[in-house]
């Protein structure tokens, strides 16, 4: 940071002195408001217009020499900047304000634009003319008058053997000197009276008292002095000339530091114009490399698409085979559920009918052509329902085998459906044949009851007309029987065999 602030002293040196018009070595403070105000602007540093007043409240009113401006640039700019800024349009604002003062047109054998860049240059190169910070040899300091007492801005120039101060830095208007001799001493002071940074040069017949702009610049004056006084004490020469002869040395060494930087520079820019053929040359071949990578990728997204678009269109054929195979066994499974819906209504069917006919067998036990016509009913009805079982078991076998059998299980359901069909048409004719039957022995029934009032008609004329004559019929010595074909239709014996002949049946079925 202290040598970007000692570059940026230099142009800002240059702006200061184009502002002192009459070379008086002061500027006015609105112009120093100006200054300053750009300044914080092309630097990028916040801007306080009331610190210039503030700074310079205590100093009589009118111009401020680039001595007295100098600490409120350095507290309130220069200490504030950061690399952040346009290193350009800092040295184009300092050069606008200068040009004039150190540019003839008329006279002008270049551009301006490269007499600006010449400007940037010659100040990049200065050392002995254009350093902006006050060197020990001479500088702008307060002086405290011998007859008033009262403050003054001098211009100090330190010599071999003696201290001038002048009225500005022209040297023109010279109020005084300081002679020094191996007697003199200078001394610090504290600060009083307002003033700050004091201190005090004691010689045979005079003290002088001065007020430096900072600390450092009063250490410096200080030990400047004091080195000085030493110096005539030994009868060395002043150290200004062998500062100057430092100067030239370290001048030199930086020339042959630079020729030695261009020297390498231009080794660097052989080897650098070498690599570049080389990775011009590495460029196309991986520029080729990446040709042939694009077209094999070209290929493979070629191929990818293609396999992509063989496997949709496989993947769509085969869900539409999924899809009609899910309907066909859909289908097969509604049929199924519709079939054992039947033989769950042929089994109700069934057990119907068997009650059907076990009443029939109980109501089909009157005579003996009607109980040879009921058994032989009831034995083709128990094989009808054999069959039916073994049907109904072969179709519970049937649904339980695999999808390959169906078809034969339907053609075969279909001839047992006809079968059934077949059965149960037999039994409607058996049905049929029980209600001839049925109605047969209603007849005989009636016939019978006809009878049996025309023998009790008969029995009571009889009785009526003979009077106590009555019938000898022959008597049982069982109890009488009742049953639903009349009384002593069957004898116990035959009751018996009746029974155990139903109850066996039953068993067997």
């Amino acid at each position: 940071m202290g040598g970007l602030k000692d570059e940026l002293l230099k142009a800002i040196w240059h702006a200061f002195t184009a502002l002192d018009l009459d070379h008086s070595g002061k500027v006015s403070k609105s112009q120093l408001k100006v200054l300053s105000h750009n300044l914080c602007t092309v630097l990028k540093v916040p801007h306080d217009p009331v610190a210039l007043e503030e700074h310079f409240r205590d100093d009589d009113e009118g111009p401020v020499s680039n001595q007295g401006y100098m600490p409120y640039l350095n507290k309130f700019i220069l200490e504030k900047v950061q690399d952040n800024f346009d290193k350009i349009e800092f040295n184009r604002m300092c050069w606008t304000l200068c040009v004039k003062k150190n540019l003839a047109k008329s006279l002008l054998l270049i551009t301006e634009d490269d007499a600006f860049k010449v400007w940037v240059i010659f100040n990049f190169l200065s050392e002995d003319k254009y350093p902006l910070i006050i060197v020990p040899e001479e500088g702008y300091m307060m002086k405290k008058g011998h007859r008033r007492k009262n403050w003054t801005e001098r211009w100090f120039v330190l010599k071999p053997n003696i201290i001038s101060y002048y009225v500005s830095e022209d040297l023109k208007d010279k109020k005084g000197d300081i002679l020094l001799d191996e007697n003199c001493c200078v001394e610090s002071l504290p600060d009083k009276d307002g003033k700050k940074c004091l201190f005090l040069i004691k010689c045979f017949d005079k003290t002088f008292e001065i007020s430096a702009s900072d600390k450092k610049k009063k250490q410096e004056w200080i030990q400047a002095i004091h080195s000085t006084i030493h110096l005539l004490k030994l009868g060395n020469p002043p150290p200004h000339k062998e500062a100057r002869q430092r100067r030239k040395e370290l001048r030199k060494k930086l020339l042959a530091e630079q020729e030695e930087l261009e020297r390498q520079m231009k080794e660097l820019q052989v080897a650098n114009e070498n690599k570049q053929q080389e990775l011009e040359t590495v460029r196309k071949k991986l520029e080729e490399a990446a040709s042939r990578a694009a077209e094999e990728e070209k290929k493979r997204l070629q191929t990818q698409v293609e396999l992509q678009a063989r496997f949709s269109t496989e993947l769509e054929r085969e869900k539409l085979i999924r899809q009609q195979m899910e309907e066909q066994v859909a289908q097969k499974s509604s049929e199924l559920e519709q079939y054992l819906q039947r033989v769950r209504e042929l089994e109700d069917m069934y057990l119907k009918l068997q009650e059907a006919l076990e009443d029939e067998r109980q109501a089909r036990q009157d005579e003996e052509t009607v109980r040879k016509l009921q058994a032989r009913l009831l034995e083709e009805e128990s094989s009808k329902r054999a069959e039916l079982e073994k049907w109904h078991s072969e179709q519970q076998q049937a649904i339980r085998t695999t999808e390959a059998e169906k078809q034969e299980l339907e053609n075969q359901r279909a001839v047992k459906e006809q079968a059934l069909q077949e059965a149960v048409e037999q039994l409607r004719q058996l049905e049929l044949e029980r209600k001839q039957a049925l109605e047969q022995y209603e007849g005989v029934k009636k016939k019978l009851e006809m009878a049996t009032n025309k023998t009790k008609s008969w029995k009571d004329k009889v009785a009526q007309h003979e009077g106590l004559i009555r019938l000898i019929e022959p008597g049982s010595k069982n109890p009488h029987l009742i049953t639903n074909w009349g009384p002593a239709a069957f004898t116990q014996a035959e009751l018996e065999e009746r029974e155990k002949s139903w109850k066996g049946k039953k068993a067997t079925e």
